[in-house]
């Protein structure tokens, strides 16, 4: 196994142009498989992004067009790939799980990941109400790839570090956090959050987040980053839409691990 795997992570602006918004994600997963990245991850609902009154719009099947030209860019370019979340269809279509998948380099799903924390908010004045549209799932799931083992999660999901603990007792030595977090929210509370997961769990974050404004009036934090598990940050796309790549060293993971050994630590009554 390498003592280091470079990975990436991709910030954009989605919209309701489905295939506007592949063909952008498309651009920049190339582009960041061109820098020497092995494993890419995209932000939250990077191939729609529409009110709740449309969902129906932009959810999809597994099968659908925005997770099959993931898993072709993953096998043609020979990358593990986080395709962030998409609106995954359920029932009649009026609602749907925000799910992520971790692929393989060859194209196989590896782990599926159905995000459990509904944002159901008041922020800045506005009201966010994911639960009107989306329903959680009830599961947590993480797969082996470019010799880490990759825990999957959803942006909202970052503010509860159980979630986290729960992904590391199962071996996760990196976390995937594809995200679309609020401005107000983002300025105050992302980078200091993903830190602390990081630190907290001794793990590798790869936070993914869409940047800019959105068409519904709603605005995205972005700076996307990179965080080793001391709690550096290695690599940001602060704003734009972009990529940011890094090289995860996996055996100084190891001896921090072994020399402030914090998670074998732990005691609860």
């Amino acid at each position: 196994m390498a003592d280091t795997v470079r990975a990436a992570v991709v910030q954009l602006l989605a919209d309701e142009d489905s295939a506007r918004n592949v063909a952008r994600a498309g651009e920049l997963v190339e582009a960041a498989a061109a820098a020497g990245a092995s494993l890419i991850v995209l932000p939250e609902k990077w191939n729609w992004w529409g009110p709740a009154s449309r969902t129906r719009d932009g959810a999809e099947g597994l099968d659908g067009p925005a997770l099959t030209a993931a898993r072709t860019w993953a096998r043609d370019l020979g990358v593990a790939l986080v395709a962030g979340s998409i609106l995954e269809a359920i029932g009649d279509g009026t609602r749907a799980h925000n799910t992520s998948l971790l692929i393989a380099p060859d194209g196989r799903d590896i782990a599926i990941y159905r995000k459990v924390h509904l944002f159901d908010v008041v922020v800045g004045g506005h009201e966010y109400r994911e639960s009107d549209a989306v329903q959680p799932g009830d599961a947590l799931a993480s797969g082996e790839v470019a010799g880490l083992r990759v825990g999957l999660s959803v942006c909202y999901d970052l503010r509860f570090p159980e979630l986290y603990r729960s992904l590391v007792a199962a071996g996760a030595t990196a976390f995937a956090v594809p995200a679309n977090f609020t401005k107000p929210t983002g300025a105050a509370h992302w980078e200091v959050l993903l830190r602390a997961r990081a630190i907290e769990d001794q793990c590798f974050v790869l936070a993914a987040g869409q940047w800019g404004d959105h068409a519904t009036g709603e605005g995205a934090w972005g700076h996307s980053m990179i965080v080793d598990p001391w709690g550096t940050v290695l690599a940001q796309v602060e704003e734009g839409e972009g990529f940011a790549a890094a090289d995860l060293d996996l055996a100084a993971q190891a001896v921090l691990r072994a020399s402030l050994p914090a998670l074998s630590h732990r005691r609860l009554p």
